[in-house]
């Protein structure tokens, strides 16, 4: 690795492949019985929305084979 020819104040630590810290985090806090039932609602309107749209959206995607097409009077050659 390059190293300067200046001192550098705390060179130790530019030096450093990674920072390790003998410090341990806190615990991380549970859920409450509130929040996690806010997530499942949040999680079944969502999925609720996208199973209605598509419901909703089929059938105007869907494309009509059985009924026949309606020509105008012009394009009969009349």
């Amino acid at each position: 690795m390059f190293r300067r020819r200046e001192p550098v104040p705390f060179a130790f630590l530019a030096e450093a492949d990674r920072f390790r810290s003998n410090v341990t985090p806190p615990p991380r806090e549970r859920a409450s019985v509130g929040q996690m039932a806010g997530r499942w609602l949040l999680g079944l309107t969502i999925v609720a929305g996208l199973a209605g749209s598509l419901v909703v959206g089929t059938p105007a995607l869907s494309t009509d084979t059985g009924a026949q097409t309606q020509q105008p009077q012009a394009s009969q050659g009349r």
